[in-house]
């Protein structure tokens, strides 16, 4: 059965009954497909206005990497990176729905009170304790990503009795606190790659289905070209676009709302063929 969602991005209320494509602007040197490629406020411009003419719903900002083992770097050095080219997008691109890819609420407050629309948090509110009661204050939908520990220390946290019904329930607690604050717009992202194995990345996304039978809220899903694909095919980020299109159909297929990319053309016609297999 398809779910009805709806999200409010500033007054744009944003129906995800047909799925949407999130594409993304990694602005940082060290990004493990795309490090170093939009990191001057010309090539994100650039990168930006290709997206968005393929098709992106959505442009997710990000200016901290979180591959495994990357350092968090200061406040200041992120601000550097995001409010900069946040600013020039709007300029040159006024209508584009902006997410920004941040953990730390100085940077969620002055980048939505600039004019982005939401805040994807790969903490979860962990790495900064007063997230919730910011997002419940700024009134803006809130992608809750599922890790453990940082980007740092993730990997050494994989271990589970069952890695599904654990992220249900670790996310659920969680959803809990922030509808205690009156937060209306969550998503939810599983964090595949995230204090995750390989094998549990695949049993995630065999089983987002039942995540979205119990939890009943949007699910982003960013699998793209992820080390659960070229780590399993014995191939580089850069040769598994034909893979992530795959993982990507079969995500949606198991109820996935949103398909945060690199890939936006790719991901759009994944969109469109499954809106044809499901009509």
């Amino acid at each position: 059965m398809i779910k009805d969602y709806t999200i409010n991005c500033k007054g744009n209320l944003i129906n995800l009954n047909v799925p949407k494509v999130m594409g993304i602007l990694n602005v940082t040197p060290d990004s493990f497909f795309d490090g170093g490629q939009n990191n001057s406020i010309q090539t994100a411009l650039k990168q930006t206005e290709k997206m968005l003419s393929e098709g992106a719903d959505f442009i997710d900002i990000g200016g901290m990497s979180s591959r495994p083992g990357a350092e968090i770097i200061t406040l200041e050095e992120e601000r550097q990176r995001v409010i900069p080219v946040l600013e020039a997008i709007l300029k040159e691109f006024p209508n584009t729905l902006v997410s920004i890819d941040t953990f730390r609420v100085d940077i969620a407050n002055e980048t939505i009170q600039k004019g982005a629309s939401i805040i994807n948090d790969i903490s979860g509110g962990d790495q900064d304790l007063k997230m919730f009661e910011t997002i419940a204050k700024l009134r803006c939908p809130y992608i809750l990503m599922h890790m453990r520990g940082t980007a740092e220390t993730m990997q050494s946290k994989t271990e589970y009795d069952n890695v599904t019904i654990e992220v249900i329930q670790e996310l659920s607690a969680k959803i809990e606190k922030l509808k205690r604050l009156n937060v209306k717009d969550i998503i939810i992202d599983p964090g595949f790659g995230f204090s995750k194995t390989i094998a549990q990345n695949y049993q995630l996304l065999n089983e987002l289905e039942m995540m979205n039978q119990i939890i009943d809220l949007p699910i982003l899903a960013g699998v793209s070209r992820k080390s659960m694909i070229w780590k399993l095919l014995n191939i580089s980020p850069k040769e598994a676009l034909n893979a992530t299109s795959a993982l990507n159909l079969q995500a949606l297929q198991n109820g996935s709302k949103i398909l945060r990319v690199h890939d936006v053309k790719e991901a759009k016609e994944i969109v469109q063929l499954y809106l044809v297999l499901n009509n």
